[in-house]
């Protein structure tokens, strides 16, 4: 048995994952901690196996955030997840610290068709390389080289590119934003924070106005899930408008991710926002919009292939994956 685990700025997630004679991972269990209520994953780790009842093989971490020499400063936690003092703490023998997306990545291989729903089936005998990109609490993206025979994810930092406005309402979007950062990248407009940043700025600029209801719940709740679920219910038309713009944002940033891996074989969408909005993702065109809107390249962003991930815990599933990995070597 070995150790998972999906590091996100919003929830942390632990799970002990066996493998059978065929390959197969499973969950054997699972936990899920709030990772701002902690200082560190090494606590979480610690909590968490202080639960099981054997100690695993080796262990692999997907984290939100660049990774190198096997360490990662966490770009939307104070945290320094180190690979070398995890194994020293735990006394799990090979630890690894990979990228959220790269685990996400190593997933897909592990899931079976009814784990995916599909936005555009693209050319019927689409293959290739692939990429995934991934809205959450910050903007994941990663490449899917294809060596013929697996797909291998390549880890990125694309979510912090310089967002580039296409329309004049991006570019008005745009200035309104870029006082408030001192970078504006698609992670700031593509993603939870996005949500709220798009929706403040149609307030601001007289494009909505904000129901008594809608303002009472962004007090209490999760603002960027509070304005999606008005948007789905159709009860806002502000909050309607705010995911219509965030939806053809998000096709643009995915396209743009799709060129530059030349993602023939398909691209795939994950993360908890994709899934909740699914239904608008497929009712509308905004998405598909933006993704295809490449101008000559029109024809051939319309053959590629585009999945939404459905199973939650496919970041998991691929860090399992790589953790074998190690233990095999």
């Amino acid at each position: 048995m070995i150790l998972a685990g999906d590091i996100g700025g919003t929830n942390t997630r632990l799970a002990i994952v066996e493998r059978n004679d065929s390959g197969r991972l499973r969950i054997v269990v699972e936990g899920t901690f709030r990772s701002t209520r902690y200082e560190s994953l090494n606590l979480i780790v610690r909590e968490f196996l202080d639960q099981q009842e054997t100690r695993p093989e080796a262990a692999c971490f997907g984290v939100a955030g660049p990774v190198h020499a096997n360490r990662c400063k966490t770009m939307n936690l104070s945290w320094i997840v180190d690979g070398a003092e995890l194994a020293a703490d735990s006394q799990i023998p090979h630890v690894a610290v990979i990228n959220d997306l790269e685990a996400n990545g190593y997933g897909i291989s592990c899931l079976d068709s009814r784990d995916f729903d599909v936005i555009n089936p693209g050319d019927p005998n689409a293959s290739g390389h692939g990429a995934v990109v991934s809205p959450g609490t910050g903007l994941g993206e990663a490449g899917m080289f294809w060596d013929g025979q697996r797909y291998i994810p390549i880890p990125t930092e694309g979510g912090h590119t310089d967002f580039g406005p296409r329309t004049p309402l991006e570019y008005e979007l745009g200035q309104y934003l870029s006082p408030k950062f001192d970078h504006l990248s698609y992670e700031r407009i593509v993603s939870g924070m996005g949500l709220i940043n798009i929706y403040q700025f149609l307030l601001d600029t007289g494009r909505g106005e904000q129901p008594e209801w809608l303002a009472a719940e962004l007090k209490t709740g999760d603002p960027a899930a509070a304005i999606s679920k008005a948007a789905l219910s159709g009860t806002c038309p502000v909050s309607e408008l705010t995911l219509d713009i965030f939806l053809e944002l998000f096709g643009a940033e995915a396209g743009n991710v799709a060129l530059m891996f030349m993602a023939r074989g398909g691209v795939w969408l994950g993360g908890g926002i994709v899934v909740k909005i699914l239904s608008r993702l497929k009712s509308t065109p905004h998405f598909m919009n933006g993704f295809t809107a490449k101008g000559r390249l029109r024809n051939l962003m319309e053959k590629i292939p585009v999945r939404v991930i459905l199973n939650d815990k496919t970041a998991l599933l691929g860090a399992a994956s790589f953790a074998f990995s190690l233990v095999d070597a």
